[in-house]
């Protein structure tokens, strides 16, 4: 199996971890669906090192395995372990249509990489156009879903998914710069971490729909 195909196989299964983060009903699930999507995101980055030899993707998979399999699941997972509301858990659209609708996204996203002919990614297209959609794909649970946990499990997918299209196509970024990027997540889901935690303290709701004392 060559290099190529490994990694188009791995975003495929990004997308399927996509799935079971937006459809745990759990934030803790969340935590641990998330955490094994990382886990693939750094094997991409492996693989994508031993098939490139890219000695910056080697680092960078080490710093994402301790920034996203590690930190950022056990931050949330602390966070939001003792935050509850039952009449958050609702999404606006079923499980089947989110199915429906990824398959339409990772479809429309294949359209849109079909052109690029830039020589590194021509048998890399697969994932990149996995890798457009898995970002399309977490603006859809922060769209959809009505718990404020479920929406910053929305901003990782689509960190994730970035943070693959820039192993595709910035692979020969500088070291420190790719660091900054690995580790940007932590800031940003400690932030939303606090916020989440002062609003369910403060208003005892994590339903979006009921934070109407925000506005104004």
């Amino acid at each position: 199996m060559t290099g190529a195909l490994i990694v188009n196989n791995l975003a495929g299964l990004m997308m399927i971890t996509s799935l079971l983060v937006i459809g745990a009903k759990k934030p803790i699930a969340s935590c641990w669906f998330y955490a094994l999507q990382s886990f693939v995101l750094v094997m991409i980055f492996v693989t994508l090192a031993n098939t490139l030899d890219a000695h910056q993707l080697t680092l960078w998979a080490i710093t994402a395995f301790f920034t996203k399999v590690l930190l950022v699941p056990l931050i949330l997972g602390f966070a939001f372990r003792k935050l509850s509301d039952p009449s958050a858990n609702a999404s606006i659209i079923s499980p089947a249509i989110l199915m429906l609708l990824a398959a339409v996204i990772v479809i429309l996203s294949w359209f849109v990489v079909e052109p690029i002919q830039i020589p590194m990614v021509v048998d890399l297209k697969p994932a990149l156009a996995v890798s457009l959609g898995h970002f399309m794909l977490g603006l859809l649970c922060i769209v959809t879903q009505r718990n404020i946990l479920k929406q910053a499990f929305g901003y990782c997918l689509m960190e994730n998914g970035s943070h693959l299209t820039l192993a595709l196509l910035a692979w020969r970024a500088p070291e420190l710069v790719e660091i900054g990027i690995a580790t940007d997540a932590i800031f940003a889901v400690i932030v939303m971490a606090v916020l989440a935690r002062k609003i369910y303290r403060t208003l005892n709701t994590l339903n979006v729909d009921q934070l109407t004392a925000l506005k104004g």
